[in-house]
């Protein structure tokens, strides 16, 4: 690689050896023996990377850092000393080095600082591919293979991990064939649910998973403490996928250790109403509708359909014998969100809290409804990074710094996840028939067969039923309903839009992870 490098150091002549080696090796430098020729030298000329010596008479390393960042703050600068102070390096860090190198230094260490430099990006992107043609047969062939709710469960993860590789390079190529892959193992899941549902949700069979409505007994009832101890809070943040919770998890490490983390199966439907009720009352909906007389909303009823979670939230923490003093907060907003983490010390004297946030799910619906959205989240790398860049300045990460520091505990999860829907279904029902892409129910449903998990006795997916004949459709894969009026439109309309309320493994498999605070 031709790369043009500008090396300050008061002893250069010393250093000429190193200097051919990198010319043989194809670098163009320049050498200057002060921090003042070095800052004219970085003005006067575009250098892709600079080696500045910490030790010069005159204008110190650090100094020269600092002045030539000022006009470059975009090139790498690889500061190189004799001395291994605490405080030189710390210094050296916080002006922004891109690497640290201690004297003497041999030619291959600095090669190897240039290429992880100026070609880091590169050679990861190479050695991803690599990896992932290598492992790609394997995973085909595991795809094949009759999997277990665990194994599937691995499975998804490990796409997962290829897709955030994957995303990191520049070879396109192979991150189609992963979505190919990915496709692939999301229409046998889906078969996998279909013939399995039932028995899972009436707790038939030897391979039952882990579900919405046994979520809070299993993974958040056993951290809630009596009053003295530490507080826990349970963070729910609606329609957040694995993916998205694998880049925001470095951003708490810096808060938290990660005690246990998971995956747990969504009911079905994967929507809010059904799935986030069903966690917090830890029972299945038509459970709730019966045990909560009143309390569960139809869809086609008005008013909020998540409007008893407080409520649900105490009579299952009494059923489990936690009869502690808690709080619970919904933030739908900014300012809400802001107003709960001023008052943090107000809740750190309940043994349990739980805060739901709403935002991944707005961001979801506004992606279908805003043009500019649209196009700032193109595809499932964007969405992540659109949920990335809110999460680092949103008062949610203010929330939990501000947890970790009074010492409370967290688990933190969601109800379900969402997918970026490609293939319109055909469905035809009447004017009753909820407006969900992804699921439906109502009476003379007209569907097709292979796209669908027929449910045609609600009850016995201990579902709600409005009438006798209510039937429900669940989408499979990535599939999205559409009605025959005006079919172009819609399908045009709602294409690559992100949905739930189906199954697919995006939406089904959901995260949750134990946080303890460093």
């Amino acid at each position: 690689m031709t790369a043009n490098i500008l090396w300050a150091d008061d002893e250069i002549d010393l250093l000429r050896p190193h200097v051919l080696f990198l010319q043989q090796k194809g670098y163009s430098v320049d050498t200057v023996n002060n921090g003042l020729d070095a800052v004219e030298k970085a003005k006067a000329k575009e250098y892709d990377i600079i080696f500045l010596d910490e030790n010069m008479p005159g204008l110190s390393g650090l100094e020269t850092l600092s002045r030539i960042k000022l006009d470059r703050p975009g090139v790498p600068i690889v500061m190189i000393t004799k001395s291994e102070e605490e405080s030189i390096m710390e210094g050296a860090i916080g002006g922004k080095i891109s690497d640290y190198l201690i004297k003497p230094v041999n030619p291959n260490q600095i090669l190897l600082s240039l290429k992880k430099n100026l070609e880091g990006r590169r050679l990861v992107s190479e050695k991803t591919t690599s990896d992932y043609q290598q492992q790609f047969r394997q995973l085909g062939m595991r795809l094949g293979d009759k999997h277990t709710t665990d194994e599937w469960k691995q499975l998804y993860a490990e796409l997962v991990r290829w897709e955030l590789e994957l995303s990191k390079g520049q070879d396109q190529g192979m991150t189609d064939i992963l979505r190919s892959q990915w496709a692939e193992a999301n229409e046998l899941f889906s078969r996998f649910v279909a013939d399995n549902y039932l028995d899972w949700v009436n707790g038939k069979g030897g391979d039952t998973p882990l579900q919405s409505h046994q979520i809070f007994k299993a993974k958040v009832a056993p951290h809630i403490k009596p009053e003295g101890g530490s507080p826990l809070f349970m963070v729910l943040i609606d329609n957040l996928r694995l993916d998205q919770w694998r880049v925001l998890e470095p951003i708490l490490s810096e808060y938290y250790r990660v005690e246990e983390e998971g995956l747990f199966y969504s009911i079905l439907p994967t929507a809010t109403q059904y799935a986030r009720n069903a966690i917090f009352a830890g029972m299945m909906p038509s459970e709730i509708e019966k045990r909560h007389p009143g309390k569960w909303i139809s869809e086609d009823e008005e008013g909020s359909k998540n409007a008893n979670e407080d409520e649900f939230i105490g009579a299952q923490l009494k059923r489990l014998g936690k009869d502690v003093k808690y709080s619970y907060h919904k933030i739908l907003n900014v300012n809400a969100g802001k107003k709960l983490a001023d008052s943090l010390d107000n809740l750190m004297g309940n043994p349990f809290n739980v805060i739901v946030y709403n935002f991944v799910d707005m961001l979801s619906h506004a992606r279908t409804e805003m043009e500019v959205i649209r196009e700032l989240a193109d595809d499932d790398a964007a969405y992540r990074s659109i949920t990335k860049s809110w999460f680092e300045h949103s008062p949610l990460l203010d929330i939990l710094k501000g947890i970790a520091e009074r010492g409370g505990r967290v688990v933190i999860t969601t109800d379900h996840g969402t997918i970026r829907v490609n293939e319109p279904s055909k469905v035809v029902g009447d004017r009753n028939t909820n407006t969900n892409l992804r699921y439906k129910h109502g009476r003379n449903l007209t569907y097709e067969n292979r796209d669908v998990l027929v449910v045609k006795d609600p009850a016995q997916a201990f579902l709600p039923r409005a009438n006798v004949s209510t039937v429900y459709i669940f989408a499979k894969s990535d599939r999205f309903f559409v009605y025959p009026n005006n079919y172009n439109h819609f399908v045009s309309y709602y294409r690559h839009t992100f949905q739930h309320g189906g199954i697919s493994l995006e939406e089904m498999l959901v995260p949750w992870a134990v946080l303890k605070p460093r």
